[in-house]
């Protein structure tokens, strides 16, 4: 299994600039193939990546472009893939469609193969580049790891990180378990468990947010394009770093934790970037980053032969009786606790949403049908495989008093619950 480790290090003056340099050239070479090929496709032609190479060649040969001939021709290969990837996924309805690289806000990387950097005995060297980087090796490669591609990196607070691609046999699957759990995810509490456990939210960013608003308040005082502006937008970014990297640290360990001990992991399908359009709730919910929680799930249960089932936004789970199916009419979100009408059980929401999450999410996946619902993105959609409200298919509908033949009801949305029955961001 390919794995990629990620280390700090710090360059010297002359790697600083050359890796500088190079980032730069990466940056000018993607954003003028991105522009030539959307050139051409307006024209109706069709570029390849074999294309985009021999115009760098002809580019590195011109006057103005001859700078591009002064560090590594590697990285500057690669962002053409790079871009011939973005276009793939673009066509294939998987992403939107390919952005110019912003010296401001894009991310600062390049990336080498084997032919373009040399490890020897935990050193690493880069074509080009005067000496081997001074790599913390905060924990030991794989035994007898080879690294085939070397991705170096800078963040928004000047942090340098070096990322290694090797194979890692420690990846393997883990003993199949009969554990299964349903996740529902919150605000008051960051995940809630089908077993009634609790996790608690963090709130990384609310620890800092008085650092972080006097960071950012000095930055609004300095002069646009001053040194001292610039010094004052890297503390500030110092403090969005320490934010993310805590939250991070905490996601990593909480989603290794769920596949360590479950088979299957059963959570809800929601549409974050809606959902942060909540001006009274953005920041609650970007701080609680349930969209990277899921992605750490889902590469994760791959990686240790676990299985993600992701049920349909619209199942109403909250408003649904895991004793006896009863489907409630409303559900406010400041109600947390109710009772239901039909069985006079008394429901702690989130935990009851969890318990429904379970029930559907096995039932469906025992029948074999399409229960990862397709990210919709503005390009299109992936193309995990989908059916219409996949994660209510077969269960057993309601008989007139609202109970279900086999003691649960899982109801499809229709026009009348669906936006009744809408996910909301409190879980």
């Amino acid at each position: 299994m390919k794995r990629a480790f990620k280390y700090r290090f710090y360059p010297t003056d002359v790697q600083a600039a050359e890796l500088s340099r190079t980032f730069g050239c990466v940056r000018t070479v993607y954003n003028m193939a991105l522009a030539a090929r959307t050139e051409a496709w307006a024209r109706q032609e069709r570029t390849t990546y074999n294309a985009s190479s021999a115009m760098l060649t002809a580019w590195k040969k011109t006057e103005e472009l001859a700078y591009l001939n002064e560090v590594s021709s590697v990285p500057l290969q690669q962002t053409l893939r790079h871009l011939q990837t973005a276009f793939t996924n673009f066509f294939a309805k998987r992403a939107r469609y390919p952005r110019f690289k912003s010296l401001k806000k894009s991310r600062a990387s390049a990336e080498y193969t084997s032919s373009a950097f040399r490890f020897r005995n935990g050193k690493l060297t880069l074509a080009k580049m005067k000496g081997p980087l001074a790599i913390v090796w905060s924990r030991p490669l794989p035994a007898g790891a080879k690294p085939s591609t070397v991705t170096v990196s800078r963040d928004s607070a000047g942090r340098w990180f070096v990322s290694l691609l090797v194979e890692d046999p420690a990846v393997q699957a883990l003993p199949a378990s009969d554990a299964a759990v349903g996740i529902d995810v919150g605000l008051d509490h960051l995940l809630t468990l089908s077993t009634g456990e609790k996790i608690a939210n963090p709130r990384h960013e609310r620890r800092d947010r008085a650092r972080l608003a006097q960071a950012e308040r000095a930055v609004s005082r300095k002069v646009k394009g001053s040194n001292n502006r610039a010094k004052a937008r890297r503390k500030a970014a110092k403090v969005h770093a320490r934010i993310a990297d805590r939250r991070r640290d905490y996601l990593h360990k909480l989603s290794t934790r769920l596949v360590r001990e479950n088979q299957t992991l059963v959570i809800e399908d929601l549409t974050v970037r809606n959902m942060v359009k909540n001006r009274s709730l953005a920041r609650a919910i970007s701080d609680a980053a349930w969209a990277e929680f899921r992605s750490l799930l889902e590469y994760k249960a791959a990686w240790y032969g676990r299985e993600v089932v992701v049920v349909d936004r619209f199942f109403p789970s909250s408003k649904l009786c895991s004793g006896c199916g009863a489907l409630q009419s409303k559900m406010p979100l400041r109600v947390r606790t109710w009772t239901c009408d039909s069985c006079g059980t008394t429901h702690d929401r989130d935990v009851n949403a969890a318990e429904n999450l379970l029930a559907v999410g096995l039932t469906v996946s025992a029948c074999g049908a399409g229960v990862r619902p397709q990210r919709r993105t503005p390009g299109g959609q992936s193309a995990t495989k989908q059916e219409t409200h996949g994660a209510t298919r077969g269960i057993p509908r309601p008989q007139a008093d609202g109970r279900s033949q086999q003691g649960h009801t899982h109801l499809p949305p229709s026009p009348a619950t669906s936006s009744a029955g809408r996910r909301s961001s409190s879980g």
